[in-house]
């Protein structure tokens, strides 16, 4: 079976997936992350605009991390790859596939970065979307090496604006908006103000600086997609139906949202919303308040629960009576914490639901276990605390999942760094997560096991770590000790008869 090409569009493939008109368009976009979802996401919205002739721009593509054959490989595909939306959406199935244009070419941040910042140079870029996880917008102590990558992405971004401003001399038009689309409060401001402070340690001039403040926009982003990624399990099945060999098949569901907070001249720039996308421009507050508590709040929740019940996807956790059980008892505990209109909350999270019930998206708990212990923290932690401010207790179901998320992170051995954890059914799992969170995991479940400490003294000594959670946990009146219980009844009986319990126990109260 013949490879997605620029040469096989050419010669007429015969295929169920909508074709693209192939175009020599500009590059105008930079975009650091290559994964599954701004490829299913930004670069389909992007191709949606260029169909309609309103944005007629390309996207060069920056790997940010260097492990993996990523790059070389969409570059062989010419940057082509195919979305495949599927689900309901007002009540019609929904199953599309579209073969998507708008990539460019791709580099390697590592190994290409003197033909990044080269990018840099062109008077026809105009932005920089990122999504580099929610830990990727962070600040890290680096040096600087003039032509060498910074290990950051704030200290990515830092080197390529400051290299285009003396590239055009600090002239004013010269400046580029910058749209992150990682799910972090304030992304765009969090992202300025960590450039400006990598200015300062690298002893930047004040001139820079001040072109970065007063000639960028960095605006702050909700986004809004389900994108599962590439279909490991039934990737024949797709090759089959489209007639040829894609190795960036991207799935996801139909549903899209992004929200703005950009000015006119980023929304002449970029139309979203002239080619009929579900973008909302102006305050993100109240999407972002909704979504992060109601989508992203359950998905955190869920994720290590059902995993290490036995279940592999959020469908299989839905469909399963007890863990559907724990979810309702999730939105019970989330719902009233939310700051919206009871009618808008309902209906979002019944959209919610429906979603998570997609039966054509297959969306791994792994997947969402990426960086789990962030998420927890901005996601829940601000729930638990208007939960029990507001019911003078703790919502106990979201304290189970910490206690869940405590057991995911359990090794039983490493390998080439990241740590491999053991489900109860025998299948391995590898957690992702950073260096300092995966080391005090390691050494904490060890001296458990050793029996140097309890699991009380292990959950005390998590909780209180501000660098994990932002504050200290162990203040919150009891939290520790049914954290501590909770973990105690995963390890010794297993997950399945310790949410099966669980949940017995919360409807009888």
């Amino acid at each position: 079976m013949r490879l997605l090409t620029n040469y096989l569009l050419e010669s007429g493939v015969s295929t169920t997936a909508e074709l693209p008109v192939q175009e020599e368009l500009p590059e105008k976009i930079l975009q650091f992350g290559q994964g599954n979802f701004l490829r299913g996401y930004i670069d389909w919205m992007i191709h949606q605009m260029n169909k309609q002739g309103l944005f007629n721009g390309k996207v060069v593509v920056v790997q940010p991390l260097s492990q993996g054959p990523t790059i070389p490989l969409l570059n062989q595909q010419n940057g082509l790859f195919t979305v495949v939306l599927r689900g309901v959406q007002n009540g019609n199935v929904i199953d599309k596939s579209e073969v998507i244009s708008s990539i460019s070419r791709g580099l390697n941040a590592k190994l290409d970065w003197q033909e990044v910042l080269k990018v840099g140079e062109s008077q026809e870029l105009e932005f920089i979307f990122s999504n580099t996880t929610e830990a990727g917008i962070t600040y890290v102590e680096e040096d600087y090496v003039e032509g060498e990558a910074p290990l950051s992405f704030p200290g990515k971004l830092t080197d390529f604006l400051y290299h285009r401003f003396k590239a055009f001399e600090g002239d004013s038009g010269s400046g580029l908006i910058v749209i992150p689309c990682e799910l972090i409060e304030k992304n765009g401001l969090k992202l300025r103000e960590f450039v400006l402070k990598k200015a300062d340690d690298w002893n930047l001039p004040a001139e820079f600086k001040r072109w970065v403040s007063e000639h960028n926009e960095f605006c702050n982003t909700l986004v809004d997609r389900i994108v599962t990624g590439f279909p490991n399990d039934n990737l024949e099945e797709f090759h089959s139906l489209l007639g040829y060999k894609d190795n960036f098949i991207t799935v996801g569901e139909p549903y899209h949202m992004f929200a703005i907070e950009g000015s006119e001249a980023v929304q002449k720039k970029l139309p979203l919303h002239r080619a009929g996308l579900n973008v909302k421009w102006g305050d993100i507050t109240s999407h972002r308040e909704l979504k992060v508590r109601l989508l992203n709040g359950p998905h955190t929740m869920l994720f290590a629960v059902s995993y290490l019940y036995g279940v592999d996807t959020v469908l299989e956790a839905m469909k399963e009576s007890t863990l559907r059980q724990f979810v309702e008892l999730g939105f019970q505990e989330i719902a009233p914490t939310v700051e919206a209109e009871e009618k808008i909350k309902i209906s979002f999270m019944e959209d919610v639901k429906e979603r998570f019930l997609n039966p054509y998206n297959k969306h791994y708990l792994t997947d969402i276990g990426l960086n789990a212990v962030y998420k927890f923290q901005t996601r829940l932690l601000p729930t638990l605390h208007r939960y029990t401010e507001k019911n003078r207790r703790l919502p106990q179901a979201i304290v189970f999942s910490l206690a869940a998320l405590i057991a995911y992170y359990r090794p039983v051995r490493e390998k080439e760094n990241p740590l491999i954890g053991l489900r109860k059914d025998g299948q391995e799992y590898t957690m992702r997560e950073n260096e300092k969170v995966t080391a005090a995991f390691v050494s904490g479940w060890e001296n458990v096991t050793k029996g140097q400490v309890t699991i009380a003294e292990f959950v005390q000594a998590i909780l209180a770590d501000q660098d994990f959670w932002g504050e200290d946990l162990t203040e919150l009146d009891q939290l520790a000790i049914f954290v501590g219980e909770y973990l105690t009844d995963i390890i010794s009986i297993g997950m399945k008869e310790s949410v099966e319990k669980f949940v017995q126990n919360t409807y009888k109260k």
